[in-house]
């Protein structure tokens, strides 16, 4: 038999079926061991035939298999097909994306161990020990039982009296394979609620068309995750898998105790903070059926369950949902055909969904559900908009108002909890010469350094180099530095100063560098071992501590007036996420949102959660200036460590897309090359080229602009063409 092989190795050169052939019997889809170019490597089997094209004894033979399974069902291999067509990924690259990184190589294989048992009854084996030899018929009681790890048996009873049992026959030592547990503090207790009207209402209309396309529009605290978990038992009960997916890590362990608490084992988790043996073992929960529900970020929509009944994205509208680097492609969009390639359920939830998203469902094309209150009838908090200009004038020079000082020291009072929020991780955002105007920068990146200062040090935030902290200005040798916005660091000592008997924890990409960060932090929180919680957007969705009852928003005008369409969107987001974590049970909440624009509509409707007026507002402007979802971005993003390399490629394939334009001139809105808004990153140069397209003609010209990019005349150049990417500018 003829075996069609797409060989592991990732370059552009390969990115094409080789056929080898095999005597034994191979199922599509396994991975196996292949001779390349000399070389013993890996790949996937995606085809069988009975011929070749190529003289037969020129085809070489497969070695073997690799694993005692076959790695990638017939649907996986039908959604790669359609990812690498979708996206003109390369084909290895569509197909990593379905194994864990450590399968690749033999990094990490099952776990095994020693285990004992006994060869005879208890009863008939303890007569045959002596009463002195107390160790030895303490092991036979223990594994009367059943089978134990020899090494918790070596702990407990010490190794010369196993081995003694082992050499008089009476224990049998072999080897099995155990799981290597994805160890979680779980934060808080779970309880099975029992449905509102209006979320049984939500439940019966998902499970009435077992392959619908719903968004779920809920308010902050309307019992979203009681909703989908209801969804999942009722699929699960019919023997079916699901996905839940959620945007950050951070949000995982939460989502995880909820679903073990309700479902136990059939729960397995997928995320990059797991060490590798951990991802591999749940994984391999998931391929042989021991578990039934996937939940995880955004790598989890490649969870290898047969037999989906349901996907469900939650927070559909966070940009994590879409990979920036290789390979690149849109998480809901490969979620929605692998529904359709199973006839599954969609589930999209948010309660501020895209702009996109939401309009999708004005057109019908998704069913739109609604949880208009929250689950306890208790009211959304009580916003206070603070204008920082005021305070200054009013001879407050500090971050924090006057209102959020005052409503802090009554939560503490209280013993109640506060959640503070910045978007701006490290102590400063720069670092200043006041003499000569220097500014540090780093090295490999166009970006200013932020000033770390527990740590004494200038961080690049794109390439995470280190620098040593600043004595003396490199330029004119003086000593008088001045230093940028705050960050998170900072206003943990501001807080420290103004409420020194206070405990604070801060969670930003700095304070969770470990996998068992995420967890440590959260738990302290939840059983208020803290009473204030600051952090970065990390904070600002998903969670649920029924003792917070103020949330302060520090310097809510981070990002409005960025070059990005979708600033303001994603500012509504964000503050009106933040904002929904105060009073969330039986306490009322309250929220200080600070602003140097409080005029601004974002803000003033965040304040109120108003959605729909925001919405409204906001798809008129899109519309008028054609921006999706009344058009397509399209962006071919060129790097390259020669700066002169990377220009004539763009110059080349710009004269190219000239081409296309003119022949196709409706189709463009807009068309034009440039620098990137940050112009290095990690030592390559970065230009692009943007086109704004009319959606009636995208489908005309997308592959015109692929064909174009996929043949590159300067080789040390990489290209990228991203749809609607998440960071243009």
């Amino acid at each position: 038999m003829i075996y069609s092989v797409i060989v592991d190795v990732s370059t552009s050169q390969l990115d094409r079926v080789f056929d080898y052939k095999s005597d034994e019997n191979l199922t599509v889809g396994q991975r196996v061991k292949v001779n390349f170019n000399g070389l013993n490597t890996e790949g996937f089997i995606i085809a069988q035939k009975q011929s070749t094209d190529y003289p037969i004894e020129k085809v070489k033979p497969i070695l073997g298999t690799l694993d005692n399974f076959v790695a990638l069902s017939q649907e996986m291999l039908q959604l790669a097909t359609f990812m690498k067509e979708t996206y003109h990924l390369r084909y290895v690259d569509v197909l990593r994306l379905f194994v864990p990184s450590e399968m690749r190589g033999g990094k990490v294989k099952a776990l095994e161990m020693d285990f004992a048992k006994l060869t005879d009854s208890a009863e008939n084996i303890l007569p045959q020990i002596k009463e002195t030899f107390a160790q030895q018929r303490q092991i036979v009681q223990y594994l009367a039982k059943g089978a134990e790890k020899c090494s918790f048996l070596n702990k407990q009873f010490g190794t010369s009296a196993l081995k003694t049992l082992k050499k008089k026959g009476f224990v049998e030592i072999y080897r099995n394979e155990v799981l290597r547990n994805v160890a979680q503090q779980l934060v808080g207790e779970s309880n099975k609620h029992k449905l509102t009207d209006q979320q049984q209402k939500v439940v019966d209309t998902i499970l009435s068309d077992k392959q619908g396309r719903y968004l779920l529009w809920g308010v902050t605290g309307s019992g979203k995750t009681e909703v989908y978990m209801n969804v999942i038992q009722q699929l699960v009960d019919m023997g079916k898998n699901c996905i839940m997916l959620v945007p950050e890590i951070s949000l995982t362990p939460n989502m995880l105790r909820l679903f073990r608490d309700r479902f136990g084992d059939t729960v397995a988790i997928l995320h990059s903070g797991l060490s590798k043996g951990q991802r591999y073992d749940e994984w391999i929960r998931l391929k042989t059926g021991k578990a039934k529900i996937a939940i995880g970020a955004r790598s989890a929509v490649f969870a290898p369950l047969d037999n989906l009944g349901a996907i469900i994205i939650d927070e559909e509208h966070d940009s994590s949902y879409y990979s920036d680097s290789n390979p690149r492609y849109s998480t809901i969009e490969v979620a929605t055909k692998r529904a359709q390639l199973n006839h599954a359920l969609l589930v999209l939830g948010s309660a501020t969904p895209s702009l996109t998203t939401f309009y999708k469902a004005q057109k019908g094309e998704y069913k739109l559900l609604q949880l208009p209150s929250r689950i306890n009838k208790m009211p959304l908090p009580k916003v206070d908009i603070v204008d920082m200009r005021m305070e200054i004038l009013q001879g407050n020079n500090s971050v924090i108002s006057n209102k959020l000082k005052d409503k802090l020291a009554e939560t503490l009072k209280n013993g109640n909890q506060a959640i503070l929020f910045l978007n701006r991780r490290g102590y400063s955002s720069f670092l200043m010469c006041t003499k000569c105007g220097y500014v540090a920068r780093c090295k490999d990146c166009d970006v200013t350094l932020t000033v770390h200062k527990e740590s004494n040090t200038l961080k690049c935030h794109y390439c995470n180099k280190t620098y040593k902290k600043l004595t003396h200005c490199p330029h004119c040798g003086q000593q008088s530095f001045k230093q940028g916005k705050l960050g998170t660091q900072q206003l943990c000592d501001i807080l420290n100063n103004l409420f020194p008997d206070a405990k604070l924890l801060r969670m930003d990409s700095d304070t969770t560098t470990t996998k068992e960060s995420y967890t440590k932090i959260l738990q302290e929180f939840a059983d208020q071992k803290a009473q204030i919680l600051v952090g970065t957007q990390m904070v600002a969705k998903g969670h649920d501590f029924p003792n917070v009852t103020l949330v302060g928003i520090i310097d809510a005008d981070i990002g409005l007036y960025s070059q990005n369409y979708l600033a303001n969107e994603r500012c509504f987001q964000l503050l009106t996420q933040v904002a929904g974590r105060s009073g969330r049970n039986a306490l009322a909440g309250s929220v200080v949102l600070q602003t140097y624009t409080p005029q601004h509509y974002c803000l003033t409707l965040a304040s109120r959660q108003d959605y729909l007026s925001f919405y409204q507002k906001e798809i008129g402007l899109r519309d008028v200036a054609k921006f999706p979802p009344f058009s397509s971005i399209v962006r071919v993003l060129y790097t390259c460590e020669n700066e002169q390399d990377c220009i004539d490629q763009v110059t080349l394939h710009a004269s190219k897309f000239e081409q296309i334009k003119a022949e196709n001139p409706d189709a463009f809105y807009f068309m034009d090359k440039m620098r990137c808004q940050i112009r290095r990153a990690e030592g390559k140069f970065r230009f692009q080229i943007l086109f704004k397209l009319d959606n009636d003609y995208f489908n005309q010209v997308i592959d015109k602009i692929f064909a174009v990019c996929d043949v590159v005349q300067r080789k040390n150049v990489r290209v990228f063409v991203e749809v609607d990417p998440q960071d243009v500018t």
